[in-house]
């Protein structure tokens, strides 16, 4: 048995330990915002927050996850009100496909969260590993500085 703490709830899984954290979390928890993309933690679209980091569920052993809080993108609002950044996200209009967004918010939110102040070279780096087909990065840059307050 696995045992997981996801948004704040405890999922006790019968799952082989290697299993990816993203199959756990979408398979057997059933929230399904967190996205398969490439399954090598190259795109970023399986992004959660493991106490508070941005990391790719993906490629992630359960096992791993184990005695950390992740949260999903379901679980980022606070009590029912959206974040800043997920606020921003929809103030800039950023999604087109909207595939990428969820994770796309986490590592936004991850970054914030550790620079509360970003600049451009911190956005960059935060964002790089998360690939957007549909080419939104202008909007999703503007909607990180929109969240820290600078827009």
């Amino acid at each position: 048995m696995i045992t997981l703490k996801i948004n704040g709830q405890q999922h006790s899984l019968d799952v082989e330990a290697e299993m990816p954290l993203l199959w756990a979390i979408r398979n057997e928890i059933g929230l399904t915002g967190t996205k398969y993309g490439c399954g090598i933690a190259q795109c970023g679209a399986c992004t959660v927050l493991m106490d508070g980091k941005a990391v790719r569920s993906c490629s992630l052993p359960v096992s791993s996850a184990q005695d950390k809080n992740i949260t999903t993108i379901e679980g980022l609002a606070e009590g029912g009100t959206l974040t800043k950044v997920q606020q921003a996200w929809i103030a800039e209009d950023v999604p087109q496909c909207g595939y990428c967004q969820s994770g796309q918010i986490m590592s936004a939110a991850a970054l914030l969260k550790r620079t509360p102040n970003p600049d451009d070279s911190d956005i960059d780096a935060a964002m790089a590993g998360n690939i957007c087909r549909c080419g939104t990065y202008v909007r999703i840059r503007r909607a990180i500085k929109r969240a820290a307050g600078k827009v």
